[in-house]
């Protein structure tokens, strides 16, 4: 049976790959035709691996030419390896159930390894030059454009070890992925969640995906037994799961430890050239302004006449829905791009391109990867993994996940290859662009003071979960890999325990901290990826500068946002965004940010 794509969110049980339109999945084909194709490309790049190896010792013969060859050639493996990793993943994400494409992901990774091996000598090597004779070569025409690429190389010094050490870190790489691959097995393929009853009394089958429609029942035991069924599922399983971020952290420290950084976070950080007073920022801000939290706790307990507040509370509409809860797709597509419209013509026409070329995967389907991304790679378009399941919050994460997208193609399309991609500092700042431009959207648009209220709720959700809720995970992250280093064992009580305080200081007195949100730490699968969800914040406070600057019609605020997505990584980001208006190395997008919420959540408690 073929199922229409307007039928899809209705659905209670979840539908088979076979089941979904074709038009409706993403064009995988355009990387690869076929297995065999990948075969083909996977043989050939494999000895191209090798052959990069053959350029040890030899970088500083011939003036710069040994240099100029290797780079390129690095770059036409890397190019090559990209597409088979991300296709290889990609194609396994569809169903996790189905072992072929996992066997070439963990060949794919296997290779990342290989190639790591092979070019570990090169950082060393390009250290052991002459500085001199370095500087020389890159004013060459021919060489000039990878300065900044050597310059960041150059900074690294220090942190960089022996050729023979990089090589056994390259090789100890598959090992440190383990704790991260073992998670995401657990999480989205064998962990199963019970049934629970909707409101009219029918079961239905509880997913991730699920849990953030049934926590917005207006029924509250609905979003009670939903919030039981995920937290206490993943309270079962806490002992494994901590065992597996513990060795995640185990991992983070060897290798801050073993290139000689301070800690962790500053290992972490290095790369973007971030002082941890940044993340200092993050968490501090937070802190400083959580009575905004506990004030916007007590609002949403007196709209929904509670004697008292639990975490499944949060999510519930406070305000009469102003949208239809089953938007189509195709209409949630429209909307984004109406909303989008204030980026100019050129940013509409490429949002339209990734549409008709299929980049997006859309719906639900047994065994597909969990949640939402944007990816790909040099030599690929972007591509969009969705479970969209017809909710306002799907269609903000198809604007989101876009926004990833369009930054992508705008950063593939103007820099060279060794500049295209954007670092992760600056990954979300686009994304979250794209959300604060469709919130913008709707309340000019809103019809009534209830539309107005419903989607002021809808503001102070995402600053919760993306400013608030980020920094408490940023928070945790500190603490617990200052506990590691400081010879501390992160058992699940104490990481538990933590959970609770956190969560106590973020929402204050008045909501009620149940034993099994004190689990939901093991939800996490950012945590696999150590001080990560400082990021989000930061990327917050950026978009909603630019937000505003385009709404606002500030001279060129649209030339400079789209200088910024022209800009990929081809300087240090804050510097990029710094160029384009937007300065996180003060406090003061921060709390600019914080006053536009206070203003806001005034404004919500004259409403109610």
């Amino acid at each position: 049976m073929i199922l229409c794509a307007e039928n899809l969110n209705n659905l209670k049980a979840v539908p088979e790959r076979s089941e979904i339109p074709q038009q409706d999945k993403w064009n995988l084909e355009a990387i690869y035709k076929s297995f065999d194709d990948w075969e083909s490309a996977f043989d050939l790049i494999s000895k191209k691996i090798q052959e990069l190896a053959g350029y040890a010792g030899k970088l500083g013969d011939n003036n710069g030419d040994n240099l100029l060859k290797f780079l390129k050639a690095d770059e036409e493996v890397s190019l090559e390896l990209g597409k088979l990793y991300v296709y290889a993943n990609m194609k396994s994400h569809e169903d996790l159930r189905v072992t072929k494409p996992m066997e070439l992901a963990g060949r794919a990774e296997k290779l990342m390894t290989d190639y790591a091996a092979a070019n570990a000598f090169f950082q060393p090597e390009l250290l052991s030059l002459n500085e001199k004779d370095l500087n020389s070569w890159l004013e060459r025409e021919d060489l000039k454009l990878y300065k900044f690429f050597v310059f960041k190389i150059l900074r690294e010094r220090e942190h960089i070890l022996s050729q023979r050490e990089e090589e056994l870190l390259a090789r100890v790489g598959e090992l440190s992925a383990v704790p991260e691959n073992a998670f995401s097995l657990l999480t989205n393929a064998d962990l199963k969640f019970p049934d629970i009853k909707d409101e009219s009394g029918n079961l239905t089958e509880l997913t991730e995906e699920r849990w953030y429609r049934l926590s917005r029942s207006l029924d509250r035991e609905v979003r009670r037994n939903a919030f039981l069924g995920i937290h206490g599922t993943y309270d079962k399983f806490k002992n494994s799961i901590g065992a597996l971020y513990s060795g995640s952290v185990k991992g983070d420290i060897f290798y801050a430890k073993t290139r000689k950084y301070e800690d962790s976070l500053e290992a972490a950080l290095f790369n973007d050239n971030v002082s941890s007073s940044v993340y200092d920022n993050v968490v501090d801000t937070a802190s400083k302004y959580s009575p905004l939290m506990h004030r916007l706790v007590s609002l949403r307990r007196k709209a929904l006449g509670l004697d008292e507040l639990r975490y499944y509370d949060l999510n519930v509409p406070i305000s009469n829905e102003p949208v239809d809860d089953n938007i189509k797709y195709e209409d949630a597509c429209e909307m984004v791009l109406n909303a989008l419209e204030p980026l100019g013509q050129d940013y509409i026409k490429n949002f339209k391109k990734g549409l008709s070329e299929h980049w997006i995967d859309v719906y639900e389907n047994q065994g597909k990867r969990k949640g939402a991304y944007s990816w790909g790679s040099y030599g690929t378009h972007p591509y969009v993994l969705l479970n969209y399941n017809g909710t306002l919050r799907d269609v903000f994460t198809l604007a989101h996940e876009m926004g990833h997208s369009l930054h992508s193609f705008y950063s593939h399309s103007n820099q060279p290859q060794v500049y295209a991609e954007y670092t992760i500092l600056l990954a979300e700042v686009a994304s979250t662009t794209n959300e604060a431009l469709l919130l913008g959207y709707l309340l000019k648009n809103a019809k009534s003071q209830e539309d107005e209220k419903w989607l002021l709720n809808y503001y102070y959700d995402m600053v919760r979960t993306t400013f608030f809720r980020q920094a408490m995970f940023a928070d945790f992250e500190r603490r617990t890999h200052k506990h590691a280093e400081a010879g501390g064992v992160l058992t699940p009580e104490y990481m538990g325990d933590l959970w609770r305080e956190l969560n106590a200081k973020c929402y204050g007195p008045e909501m009620i901290i149940d034993d099994e949100l004190c689990a939901e730490w093991a939800r996490i699968p950012h945590f696999y990826s150590a001080f990560y969800v400082y990021k989000y914040v930061t990327g917050f406070t950026a978009a909603n500068a630019f937000a505003s600057a385009i709404l606002n019609h500030e001279p060129e605020a649209v030339n400079k946002y789209l200088g910024f997505l022209k800009s990929g990584g081809s300087d240090f980001s804050l510097n990029i965004l710094k160029r384009a208006g937007v300065d996180l190395s003060s406090a003061e997008p921060f709390e600019r940010a914080m006053r536009l919420f206070e203003e806001r959540l005034g404004e919500g408690e004259k409403l109610w």
